[in-house]
């Protein structure tokens, strides 16, 4: 899905750099309850994982880079990346959850060259759903701007020849989205670097009907105790955007008070305007004003979806040997 870039995984540094490697990795989808599995497991006293849930130092194109003189959060290096793992105790397995590594075809690789033992885990999600949720995620973070799912998705053809993309968009490969469900393809990238018995694969539908269900599987699968108290996390969920031009706006604001340097005098001075004391005062009712709670899809489009989706459910049903079909019910699609 994306091209390898300069400062790849490939680099003998992936190997010679000092530090602690991580044992086993949460490689996605996003949307797919991968931050509440973190969360849960590093509750667990036989599993260490960074305070930085998505690291996702093994997709050149997203890793972290310093500007202006600031050293960002997420490690530029690979000693860094490896520091993000010191902490953990002899005993422990130490672990990560960057949900974007199951997309970009340089991971797999890049993972068995560090940890060729490591072992892997993801979430898959009903297709349609899951591209429903993914594309309000986008808008939250501020790479899509069309509203409109439905719109969204019907400007795949034209996106694919470079054209109708938010200006200013570099992460363009995201907003292809029906590429994000090409799930054969991308356990096939895994399982061509890990046997079979060293990747796992939930469904997302059970894992939220059963969480304690879900997480003990893990902890099986990740042979640590199996019987410790599990405690229910659930994230906050995610509210549609009412107002894009203030969306935007809010994140501009945000952004001119990281790096000035990098928003447009307008902004900073929009920004200037409003005191620290008043932002924290009238946050929650600007908060309402942006947005709204999420409004039920529309029932005609997601099928529609789901019927051109059913071909890769059927395969990756069969591929993985698991009845995905009617689990997320497209036998009844008619």
């Amino acid at each position: 899905m994306a091209n390898a870039v300069e400062g790849s995984a490939s680099e003998g540094e992936i190997t010679t750099a000092p530090g602690r490697r991580p044992d086993f990795f949460i490689v996605g989808h996003q949307k797919c309850g991968t931050t509440a599995l973190y969360r849960m497991l590093q509750e667990h006293p036989q599993i260490f994982m960074p305070a930085e849930k998505e690291p996702r130092f093994l997709i050149p194109e997203l890793r972290a880079r310093p500007r202006n003189g600031r050293v960002p959060k997420r490690p530029t290096t690979f000693e860094g990346y490896y520091s993000l793992f010191a902490d953990a105790g002899p005993g422990q397995l130490a672990g990560e959850a960057s949900p974007q590594y199951l997309r970009y075809p340089e991971v797999p690789p890049a993972i068995a060259r560090m940890r060729p033992e490591a072992k892997i885990i993801a979430l898959l999600r009903e297709p349609a759903d899951f591209l429903r949720s993914f594309h309000g995620q986008m808008l939250h973070n501020r790479i899509e701007t069309q509203k409109d799912f439905r719109k969204a998705m019907e400007l795949e053809p034209a996106r694919r020849e470079g054209k109708r993309f938010p200006r200013g968009c570099n992460r363009k490969s995201w907003l292809l989205y029906s590429d994000h469900v090409r799930y054969v393809e991308q356990l096939k990238r895994f399982h061509a670097c890990f046997p079979k018995e060293q990747v796992l694969v939930l469904s997302y539908e059970e894992y939220r009907r059963d969480n304690e269900a879900g997480v003990r599987e893990v902890l099986r699968f990740l042979d640590v105790d199996d019987e410790v108290p599990v405690v229910k996390i659930d994230t906050r969920p995610l509210k549609d955007v009412r107002f894009q031009p203030l969306h935007q706006l809010t994140g501009a604001m945000q952004e001119a008070r990281r790096n000035p340097s990098g928003v447009s005098p307008a902004v900073r001075a929009i920004d200037a305007l409003v005191p620290a004391a008043m932002r924290e005062t009238f946050g929650e009712q600007w908060r309402r004003v942006i947005y709204r709670k999420r409004a039920a899809p529309s029932e005609a489009f997601m099928t529609e979806l789901r019927r051109s989706f059913k071909s890769e459910v059927e395969a990756v049903s069969e591929y993985l040997g698991r009845d995905l079909v009617s689990l997320w019910g497209y036998d009844r699609l008619g």
